[in-house]
Formats: C-alpha cells, structure tokens, sequence
C-alpha cells in the first residue's frame, strides 16, 4: 500500500495532505524518515510514525457534516491559536476536513477519518459540484455573467466552467448562487472579484447531492447512510 494512502485511511490527514506531511519529511517507517511519493508498505509488519508517534489504522469509519460558523480555520493544526472547525465536532475519534472553507465562509462542511472519501470529493476528475450562496457587491451584467461561466483566469490558472445565477436584488448589492467543480484556495472570493463584484458574504449550502438543510450554525450530524452510499458511487 502506498504511505499516503496508509496515512488517509488510518485519519491522520486526506491523502493530499499526506503527501505533504511525507515530503516535509514528518513520516518515518520503521524509524526512518520517508520523502519519497509512492513509498510503499506493508500494513501489518511495517511501523509508521507521524511527528513520532505511531499511526494505526482507525476501527471504524467517521462521517460528519458541520455547518460550519464564520471566523473558524479549517486546518487541524494552528500556530496562532484561532478556532478550529475539529474543536465543534466531539466524537472519540482523529477526524479532519474534506477540503476546505476559508475563515470568513460559512456552510457546509464534511469531517471524516476517511481518506478515500475525502478524495472522491476533493479530486478535480470525480467533479463534484459546490454550490455557494454569495452577497456580492453590485450587480453583475450579461457579460460578467458569461464570463463567469466560461471560466475565468485567476493569477497562474484559468477556472472550469461554472454556474451563476442572481437569486435577489438588494440596491446596490445582489444575492447569487454559485456552482463550482474545483476547490482551490478561496477560488469562488477570487471569482467574483476577477467580474469586478466581490463578496460581501459567503455560505456553503451544498456538496454534490449533500445539502445543509435547516442545521444551525455551529451544529453537526453524522452522515446519512444514504449519503455515504452516495459519495461511495462517485
């Protein structure tokens, strides 16, 4: 088994961040540092540490959906001793954020110890659409609206193909639901800025076929089976 994917599925981060924990040379097997991608192991004879304590594959499979308050980090380790996403969430068990929400975003977010799950939702190739609800400044025209949906270039990177649409006018302010395929940084924030409209506020309502429904700010469920069922298919 590869080290990143040993590392997703025992919770210890989604296999992208695994990646980054084993180049940054934090991962040793059988007390050495690894670097290498694709490293692989043997699950039942090999040791594998992280920041040296020891990893070992977690018994049962967690899934959370949290609406998630503005003014929380979404990463499980902070230097500057803000709020958390993973401190909201009490279960007995290593868990971590299925992509991310940037401090000021507020919706839905899944927690899981699941790696594979987390790469079916985070992987650009499974496309699996993120529907925002977004207060921007001003109201877009046709050709803003067009340009948004045929893709935008965004410093190094041009944006897939996305959907807008205005919901609600508000003077000089309009309310817009925005679906997106991809999950880079702050992309939906950098959208709406490359038009000439940023966000004045920013909620996630919807991941693929999972949506937030009447859960308040700050609460958590477990997934539905039905809605692990779903993600599984992808």
């Amino acid at each position: 088994m590869r080290l990143q994917k040993f590392l997703a599925d025992c919770g210890v981060a989604s296999r992208r961040k695994s990646e980054k924990l084993i180049s940054s040379g934090r991962v040793k097997v059988n007390g050495k540092t690894v670097t290498k991608m694709g490293f692989k192991i043997n699950p039942k004879i090999d040791s594998v540490c992280v920041d040296n304590k020891n990893i070992t594959p977690e018994g049962r499979k967690v899934y959370i959906l949290l609406h998630k308050p503005k003014g929380y980090i979404t990463t499980v380790r902070e230097q500057f001793n803000r709020k958390k996403v993973v401190d909201l969430v009490d279960v007995p068990y290593r868990i971590f954020p299925v992509g991310r929400l940037d401090y000021n975003t507020s919706g839905l977010l899944i927690l899981t110890n699941d790696g594979e799950l987390t790469y079916k939702l985070t992987h650009p190739k499974f496309e699996v659409p993120k529907v925002y609800i977004a207060r921007i400044k001003g109201i877009p025209d046709r050709k803003d609206l067009d340009n948004f949906k045929r893709g935008l270039k965004i410093e190094n990177y041009v944006t897939a193909p996305a959907g807008i649409k205005i919901l609600k006018k508000f003077g000089n302010d309009c309310l817009v639901e925005i679906t997106i395929k991809e999950g880079k940084n702050r992309q939906v924030r950098k959208m709406c800025n490359a038009i000439g409209h940023p966000v004045l506020e920013l909620k996630r309502i919807k991941i693929g076929k999972i949506g937030i429904g009447n859960l308040e700010v700050g609460n958590w469920r477990y997934l539905t089976g039905q809605e692990i069922e779903y993600i599984s298919r992808l």
